[in-house]
């Protein structure tokens, strides 16, 4: 009985820690994050206004909507492998500032060559921040928590796209033509600056590790460290990380997932305009409902993953969802009911299988490296961001409407829900690297 008692003390003093801690890190985590999601994607409500205004064809704009996702590419691994080494705080205040900084930028943008030039060094600002956060959360959670927590962060894009639609929207009607300025040029002012207001408040309201928290006890800090010891026995070095096979059965599956997210964050005002909807805060309401959807979705599959410990199937079988309504959203398009239930239920199906497939990398890898390996996963996936909008903006040019892109889209999410459910065959294992061996520069390159 005594020990029986112990053990729900235990217990509960560990879920009390547990509440502290992310009442402390995922609220900030997460407004970041819904910054990040919408500087990326506000360019879709952008399009609307500044494609007339500078002339700008279909295939202009999808070239820089992904040019982005190439300078996020370049310099992802480099941010996340110095990430242990300079430490959470400055490698996330350095992006939140440069980012914000050059996404407010594109206020000044005339030219094709400037379009590509900002939206390129928007991806390389930005690089590292969602895959270093995946990292730094896995100093505080342990696996049995990560898929929830994941879900709260990543609660960011739906959040961005309730609100960031219409806010968008209304900024660009309301603001149109104050100071001579459009209202895209405005939207982009605005939402740009919070970030880097969020970089400055971040070097004092993150820690780096759980033993650098002045608001955690001693105690507490103890109790984070016994609750990750045993996902923490071993260490891979990054040239191990880079040579598994898994991790590239991994990146490719996320690959097509990206390509499915950023199909609808970039193309979702057009499909929704193919429909017939004209009025720009229409489409900017019709926007928010797929996210209104995706935010329940996300919580509910999160943690219904997390109680049945199962991550293959809550993830391979949303993305043969979206593969199933992307198809159906081109066989409806004209109908705008039909097409907004396709579209709602698509983008709540990718982005289950986006927030669930965040738990298989850090399950898989382990220590200072896998930061390495979450950004190499990172960086091959969101190649997708940037092979999605191309495709779909030269097949609109071609065609004059979204339907081929969207099928080649469907093609690869399929792709993508096959790669998921042969996720859990066996492959090579690493070779770990005991974690009380002192690891050289050598064993992490």
């Amino acid at each position: 009985m005594n020990r029986l008692n112990m053990n729900k003390n235990k217990n509960e003093s560990t879920a009390a820690l547990y509440r502290k801690i992310s009442w402390r890190l995922l609220p900030f985590l997460l407004i970041c994050y819904i910054f990040a999601y919408l500087d990326r994607v506000n360019i879709g409500f952008a399009k609307l206004q500044m494609q007339s205004d500078l002339g700008f064809s279909d295939t202009v704009y999808g070239l820089g909507a992904g040019i982005f996702f190439i300078g996020y590419a370049l310099f992802e691994i480099p941010s996340n492998l110095l990430l242990p080494k300079i430490g959470a705080r400055k490698t996330f205040s350095r992006i939140l500032i440069l980012w914000g900084l050059t996404s407010a930028c594109m206020f000044f943008v005339k030219s094709e060559t400037q379009f590509y030039v900002l939206r390129f060094f928007l991806g390389v600002f930005e690089a590292g921040f969602a895959p270093g956060m995946i990292f730094y959360l896995t100093y505080w959670y342990g696996q049995d928590r990560m898929a929830r927590v994941m879900a709260t962060v990543m609660l960011a894009a739906p959040l961005a796209g309730i609100f960031g639609g219409p806010l968008s929207a209304w900024i660009m009607s309301s603001f149109h033509t104050t100071a001579s300025l459009s209202g895209w040029q405005w939207m982009f002012l605005i939402e740009g600056a919070p970030c880097v207001l969020l970089g400055v408040m971040a070097l004092w309201f993150l820690p780096d590790r759980p033993s650098d928290a002045k608001w955690l006890t001693r105690e507490e800090k103890q109790l984070i460290t016994a609750s990750l010891a045993p996902e923490q026995t071993h260490h891979h070095s990054f040239r191990q990380v880079a040579k598994d096979p898994r991790v590239y059965l991994m990146a490719a599956a996320y690959f097509c997932l990206i390509c499915g997210i950023y199909t609808l964050g970039f193309w979702l005002p057009t499909i929704i305009r193919e429909t017939g909807v004209t009025d720009l805060l229409q489409i900017g309401f019709y926007c928010a409902i797929p996210y209104i959807f995706t935010a329940i979705a996300m919580q509910v599959f999160s943690r219904r993953s997390d109680r049945l410990n199962e991550r293959r199937w809550h993830t391979a079988i949303p993305a043969l969802i979206c593969a199933v309504c992307l198809v159906a959203s081109t066989l409806f398009s004209g109908q705008l009911i039909i097409s907004m239930i396709c579209l709602t239920v698509a983008t709540s199906s990718v982005w289950v299988a986006y927030t669930i497939f965040w738990t298989l990398p850090s399950q898989h890898l382990k220590g200072d490296s896998a930061a390495g390996g979450i950004a190499l996963i990172n960086t091959i996936g969101l190649m997708g961001g940037f092979f999605s909008p191309t495709i779909m903006g030269y097949a609109n040019t071609v065609t004059g409407n979204t339907q081929a892109g969207l099928l080649v889209m469907a093609a690869l999410l399929l792709l993508g829900s096959i790669l998921l459910a042969a996720n859990h065959l066996p492959v090579r294992k690493l070779n770990p690297i005991p974690a009380h061996t002192t690891t050289t520069k050598e064993q992490v390159l």
